[in-house]
């Protein structure tokens, strides 16, 4: 199976200081995994945020991101799923909708820490409590 990354999934899996960080690099282990440019950007937009829990600069969450992408050999899919394709029910649900009717798509699911997600391509990674 191969797995579209969302957002929170990415900085979970890039970022050592985040909660879920052990979590994530677990779940990681011998997943094909995929971004794409929705993904990527919100993970640059979280990542390098003044009052996030980040605060990386855009070159080190740019080397991050591609870091990861390398060393985990993490594939590309296009954002090419028209916005009128994808079905939320409501505006907080835009961008979660058309990542998971992304991935399938292209015959995928989406990985994602959001256990708030409900579509049948979603895959959430389990965490432990902290």
């Amino acid at each position: 199976m191969n797995y579209l990354l969302d957002t929170s999934a990415l900085l979970a899996g890039i970022w050592e200081d985040h909660q879920f960080h052990p979590d994530a690099m677990s779940w990681l282990k011998s997943k094909a995994i995929f971004v794409c440019p929705l993904s990527a950007l919100g993970f640059l937009r979280i990542s390098t945020h003044p009052g996030g829990p980040f605060n990386a600069s855009m070159s080190d969450a740019r080397k991050a991101l591609e870091t990861f992408i390398d060393e985990r050999k993490a594939g590309f899919i296009p954002d090419d799923l028209p916005a009128l394709d994808s079905s939320p029910d409501r505006s907080s649900q835009v961008t979660d909708a058309y990542l998971a009717d992304l991935a399938a798509a292209h015959a995928m699911r989406l990985a994602t820490l959001d256990g708030g997600i409900k579509h049948a391509a979603v895959e959430v990674i389990e965490v432990t409590a902290s």
